[in-house]
């Protein structure tokens, strides 16, 4: 097994790059990912990832990390799953994002957790020692409601069901968690039906919040993977994509309207909150003395 040599595990956050989940500090153990998700922007040449499908651990993380934590004056939010996801497979057996949330129990501060895996109910015991003292938030990738198309487009991610019955899980035991519906890909997964089953689903499991993205981003290399895995799945999207978006970076639905009024309505009916500053003032205003309750 592969390992990456890095010295340093936190990177600090600009108060002017929070544009999604508040974080203090971004933490990745692990470099590249095993889901197949087919859009997925990690792939970029600009991060100059090798070889993306092949997870490798950062070497020596859990101490590296230790000696981090013990130096920071300040106990923020630790971000996790920005670049690679936490719980890919190798996780399972090397436990490796488990020993990093012991070590942010030990030392005092938040966390907030990016996934595709209900690996993560496996720290459940740690996430719920963590939310009564400190903010923990859970953020759940779901892109649609459609077993099969979820097959096809994150092939070896866990499925939308599992994903669901995760946030339920977390739900149940008062930690924050919610859905982040995105990418929503253009001729993909960019109808009403769709988007109109994730918010009801969302409504059935509990769900904190919908954090939604209509659209995908496509740059260098991430673009000619996509359009690779199009020519297999959907043949006849590549040209349609290559005929609106060019090379674009941001690839909005050309749906938006009606799936995204759609979507706020359905959201507004069942009182789920989907705007970022809305959703970040719920986790911030978490009171650590307190679980999180509601009506099951």
């Amino acid at each position: 097994m592969e390992e990456i040599i890095s010295k340093t595990i936190l990177t600090k956050v600009h108060p002017n790059d929070n544009l999604w989940f508040h974080h203090d500090y971004n933490m990745n153990l692990y470099r590249g990912c095993s889901h197949g998700c087919i859009y997925c922007d990690s792939r970029s040449d600009c991060y100059h990832i090798d070889n993306f499908d092949v997870v490798k651990p950062k070497k020596d993380s859990t101490l590296i990390l230790e000696k981090e934590l013990q130096t920071k004056r300040h106990k923020g939010i630790i971000g996790m799953g920005a670049m690679s996801d936490p719980y890919n497979p190798l996780e399972k057996s090397l436990e490796i994002t488990r020993k990093a949330l012991l070590l942010i129990e030990k030392y005092g501060f938040s966390v907030s957790i990016a996934t595709k895996s209900d690996l993560i109910l496996r720290d459940l015991d740690i996430l719920e020692r963590i939310s009564k003292n400190q903010k923990v938030n859970v953020a759940i990738t779901i892109t649609t409601a459609d077993a099969n198309l979820q097959a096809k487009i994150e092939p070896y991610a866990s499925s939308t069901g599992e994903r669901f019955n995760a946030i339920k899980t977390l739900r149940e035991h008062g930690i924050f968690a919610g859905v982040l519906m995105m990418p929503i890909l253009p001729f993909i997964n960019d109808t009403v039906e769709n988007i109109s089953g994730i918010v009801s689903l969302s409504y059935m499991h509990h769900a904190s919040y919908i954090y939604p993205s209509f659209g995908v981003t496509l740059r260098s290399n991430q673009r000619e993977y996509f359009y690779q895995k199009l020519d297999l799945l959907f043949p006849t999207l590549t040209r349609k994509y290559q005929a609106m978006y060019m090379e674009k970076y941001s690839c909005q639905s050309p749906h938006i309207k009606v799936i995204a009024a759609e979507f706020e309505k359905q959201c507004n009916e069942f009182d789920i909150p989907y705007s970022i500053r809305h959703i970040n003032t719920l986790f911030l205003s978490q009171n650590p003395l307190e679980q999180l309750s509601f009506e099951l």
